[in-house]
C-alpha cells in the first residue's frame, strides 16, 4: 500500500477537478510501474530458480572435481563490478557462472576423471564442451546473453584458446572475465591431471600470463575484487 501527499498548490488555490484528474492518472501508473517490477522480480526468481534447477542436475552428472565453490559466481560477478558492468550485464554474468560447464555433462566419466595426460582424441572432446554447453542452452531465452561467454570462457587474449582462437577484443567481455576467475579456480582446488596450488602461487601465474592467457584489465579487476573475499572460507568452501 502506498500513499502520494499533496500540501498546497503553488498559487494556493483549491485543487480542482483537472488536478484530480492529473493525480489519479500518476497514481494509476505508479500503481501499474510497482507491480510491472514485482511481476519482473518475481520472474528473475522464477529464473534463477530453474537455472539452479540445471545447476543441480549438471552437478549430479560431472565429477565434483570439476565443479566449482559456492563463491565461484559471487567472484565472477565481483569482477564484473570492479569493471563497472551495468547489473544487466551482471546478470548474464551470473546465469553464465552457473551454466557454463553445462556442456561437460555428456563427456564420459573416465576422462573427467583421468589423473594422467590426456590424449588428444580425449582433449578434443574435453574442449568440445563450450559448443556442446550451448547446444543444450541455446533455447532457453532468458540466458541467451550469456551465451557468448559460455562458449568463448575458454579463449585465451593471445588468441591460442578455444573453439574459435578469438584474441583481444574479439572475446566477449565476460568470458574475458570468466576466464581468469575459471583458471583461478581451477589452480587453487586442482583437477584430477594438476595438483593444487597456494593462493599466493596462484595470483602469482595469474599475474604472469596477464596480457598472453588473459586480459590485463580483467586480471587488475580481479586482483581488485580477490581482495574483499575471505580466502581461508574460500579455500574451505571448495
Amino acid at each position: 500500500m502506498g500513499m502520494i501527499i499533496l500540501d498546497n498548490r503553488k498559487d494556493n488555490k483549491p485543487f480542482d477537478s483537472y488536478d484530480q484528474e492529473i493525480l489519479m492518472t500518476l497514481g494509476e501508473q505508479a500503481v501499474i510501474g510497482i507491480r510491472n517490477l514485482q511481476l519482473y522480480e518475481e520472474q528473475q526468481k522464477i529464473i534463477l530458480g530453474s537455472i539452479k534447477s540445471l545447476v543441480t542436475l549438471f552437478d549430479t552428472r560431472v565429477p565434483c572435481a570439476y565443479t566449482h565453490s559456492p563463491y565461484f559466481s559471487r567472484l565472477v560477478c565481483a569482477i564484473g563490478r570492479e569493471m563497472h558492468l551495468d547489473e544487466k550485464r551482471i546478470q548474464s554474468l551470473k546465469f553464465a557462472s552457473l551454466l557454463h560447464d553445462a556442456g561437460k555433462v555428456d563427456i564420459p566419466i573416465e576422462i573427467l576423471t583421468k589423473s594422467s595426460e590426456l590424449t588428444e582424441k580425449e582433449l578434443s572432446i574435453i574442449r568440445g564442451h563450450p559448443v556442446r554447453g550451448v547446444k543444450i542452452l541455446r533455447h532457453l531465452e532468458a540466458i541467451r546473453p550469456a551465451i557468448p561467454i559460455i562458449l568463448h570462457h575458454h579463449e585465451k587474449f593471445n588468441g591460442t584458446g578455444y573453439p574459435s582462437r578469438l584474441k583481444k577484443g574479439q572475446i566477449p567481455l565476460g568470458a574475458r572475465i570468466m576466464a581468469v576467475a575459471d583458471a583461478f579456480e581451477a589452480m587453487v582446488y586442482g583437477r584430477p591431471y594438476r595438483e593444487r596450488v597456494g593462493i599466493s602461487d596462484a595470483l602469482k601465474e595469474i599475474k604472469h600470463k596477464s596480457g598472453t592467457q588473459f586480459d590485463p584489465n580483467a586480471v587488475d579487476a580481479f586482483l581488485r575484487a580477490i581482495k574483499k573475499f575471505d580466502l581461508r572460507k574460500y579455500l574451505q568452501s571448495g
